[in-house]
């Protein structure tokens, strides 16, 4: 059955047409409640949606289409360890990683991954004590200093993003690096701030031939050769990976490699051993703190109802907004420089899961599944893009997420921060009438004809959903349950929506066109099978 026929998606596009004519503010001048009624909490978290352009009969409706989407009967087939991605033929046992040894097994064909997991944590420990007690050592006999992980999408997004946001918690004789575009301009202007003889690099690829990693590697690699010769490699590089032939080709001693599984997809392998550079960064008591944060949310939404579900609230409210109200975006507004990188990880996490063309069953999906999401930290977005927001007449559905209490504790910094932050909510519901903005005006002492001049220009529409995720500090154990929280608000999402969130074909099918053009581009290949557009373009680049 798709989503369309169920009787819960035909209740809400009723109930959603009904809603187009009526205002927040009018919503929030009928129930004095709103707030009550309209947010839940979770530990000290609060999560507030009574900004959101739902009632309660819609709130009601998208509950019922949790429940007729058989919701919790996909959660126990992720725990029970199905192939959930059915096009690759793997579970999805993510929740494995941070599950605690003594709560019990978790079976993936019939075996409990557990023990293997904890074996690989404890490794992570034993080799981060190491780096911090400085008893791993480089070629010259020097300690590490400077950490540089190499990988790409889920190998570097979700430790880069955890290190800046956990930054109060760095190791303060370490620093912790991350390369990944292709361009040399990333690698060269990492490399040009450091010592070879106190550099250790971790390559972090499962298959240990990833492109783009790899020739960062190489290059790295190359680098640290010319300074310290070939021996040194052995001590200056390890791998994150399963392909031991190749770590051992590349010059990695094997037992220098550590794991991850393949019922791990990249954007949702943080709780890995990709996660090896932020445990070198904040340290392993933080790391497992992370993990526990993380399994804290994993408990939490697979045990609460809809109604009460973080998760699924969010979930629920992004189909309302995108399927019900037509918003084809959304706006992720992190009030925490900490959390700065916290937009460009769920880019990741959310549209390479759900930016599908067809269903479960590969039909073409007639409805729309992952908005655009973008964003960027508060203050500085007010100061960019906000204006769109308040004014440019787009339907832009927007989440705040912002901490109690600061981490960096400075006088006069946070209180200003909640301030802006609670202000920007409340003025893209609220808005302000040409009539309210004429009678401010009016009653500064400016004249009639300035007014009418002057006062289109200084309304705003309001209407614009938000939400608020207040949390009561940015620590490891609250940032792994926000983190946790998105990748079950995906899934929780996918499922109402018919897809495969663990796959990603269109990023496969841009990797194998590229290596199609490389022989052209080089110049080892005619390049007769290409299109007037690409040909054009590379004969171009071999201009002189």
């Amino acid at each position: 059955m798709t989503p369309a026929t169920r009787a819960a998606w035909k209740a809400l596009s009723g109930t959603a047409e009904a809603g187009r004519r009526v205002h927040l503010r009018d919503l929030f001048a009928a129930d004095a409640r709103r707030f009550a009624h309209f947010s839940t909490r979770w530990n000290d978290w609060l999560l507030d949606y009574s900004k959101q352009r739902v009632s309660a009969a819609a709130m009601e409706q998208l509950c019922s289409l949790w429940q007729a989407a058989d919701v919790p009967g996909w959660m126990a087939r992720m725990r029970g360890g199905e192939a959930i991605n059915h096009s690759e033929g793997r579970a999805a046992l993510h929740i494995a990683l941070r599950h605690p040894a003594h709560k019990g097994p978790i079976l993936h064909a019939g075996r409990d991954v557990m023990p293997a997991v904890h074996a690989e944590l404890d490794k992570l420990q034993r080799f981060a004590a190491q780096i911090h007690g400085r008893h791993w050592r480089g070629a010259t006999g020097e300690p590490i200093t400077d950490i540089v992980n190499i990988g790409i999408g889920g190998s570097d997004l979700g430790p880069r993003m955890a290190t800046q946001a956990l930054a109060a918690y760095r190791h303060p004789e370490l620093r912790v690096h991350y390369v990944a575009n292709l361009d040399g301009a990333d690698l060269a202007t990492v490399l040009g701030a450091l010592q070879a003889r106190t550099t250790l690099f971790i390559i972090a690829s499962k298959t240990f031939t990833t492109q783009e990693t790899m020739q960062n590697a190489a290059s790295a690699r190359h680098w640290l050769v010319q300074a310290l010769g070939e021996a040194a490699v052995a001590r200056h590089f390890v791998a994150v990976s399963t392909n031991l032939a190749e770590v051992a080709r590349f010059g990695i001693d094997p037992a220098n490699a550590f794991a991850f599984w393949d019922w791990v997809g990249g954007r949702y392998s943080l709780w890995s051993a990709i996660g090896l550079p932020l445990v070198l960064a904040v340290g392993f008591d933080h790391f497992r703190q992370l993990l526990a944060g993380a399994h804290a949310m994993d408990e939490h939404f697979f045990s609460a109802p809809a109604a009460e579900n973080l998760p699924g609230l969010l979930a629920l409210l992004e189909i309302w907004n995108t399927n019900f109200l037509g918003a084809n975006n959304r706006a992720l507004l992190p009030y925490s420089q900490s959390l700065a990188l916290l937009p460009r990880y769920l880019q990741q996490l959310e549209m390479e899961s759900n930016g599908k063309h067809v269903d479960r069953q590969g039909a073409p999906l007639d409805y729309d599944t992952a908005p655009i999401l973008w964003g960027e930290a508060g203050t500085n977005g007010q100061h960019a893009f906000y204006q769109l927001i308040h004014q440019g007449g787009r339907l832009v559905p927007c989440e705040f997420v912002v901490c109690k209490q600061p981490d960096f504790p400075m006088a006069g910094h946070h209180e200003k921060l909640l301030a802006n932050c609670f202000a920007q909510s409340e003025a893209l519901m609220r808005g302000r009438t040409l009539a309210e903005t004429a009678a401010e005006l009016s009653a500064s002492g400016m004249a009639p004809d300035q007014v009418a001049l002057l006062a289109p220009y200084r309304s705003f529409p309001g209407n614009q959903p938000s939400t608020t995720l207040l949390l009561p500090r940015l620590d490891p154990f609250n940032l792994g349950a926000l983190l946790a929280l998105y990748e079950h608000k995906v899934f929780a999402a996918s499922i109402i929506w018919n897809v495969n969130p663990f796959d990603q074909w269109g990023v496969e099918y841009g990797k194998q066109l590229a290596g199609r053009l490389l022989p052209v581009i080089v110049g080892a290949s005619p390049g007769e099978h290409l299109d007037s557009s690409t040909a054009g373009l590379v004969a171009a680049c071999r201009e002189t």
